[in-house]
């Protein structure tokens, strides 16, 4: 839900600001224009990189509950500390 959230405030704040930037634009309409397409441009690659953020902080949770379930199912005490350590970095990495 949070990124959910911080998508919908970054679309949002992006329609409002290019409204504004419209309304009240100095410049010639060309400038104005690759001024929006630019800002557009830089909130694009932000929603890309927070979603490839949440998407890799998923993933590892993912990992993370697999080696937690096959050192719970694991008959020796070896795998199971290996699975427990597995499970430890990926939420290390997850966070």
């Amino acid at each position: 839900m949070k990124s959910g959230k911080m998508l919908l405030g970054l679309l949002s704040g992006a329609a409002a600001g290019a409204a504004i930037g419209l309304l009240f634009a100095p410049k010639k309409g060309t400038d104005t224009r690759k001024a929006i397409t630019k800002t557009g441009d830089d909130y694009l690659e932000g929603a890309r990189k927070n979603f490839n953020e949440f998407s890799d902080s998923l993933s590892h949770k993912v990992d993370a509950l697999k080696a937690k379930t096959k050192a719970g199912l694991s008959d020796s005490k070896s795998e199971k500390k290996v699975n427990e350590a597995k499970a430890e970095i990926h939420e290390m990495k997850a966070s």
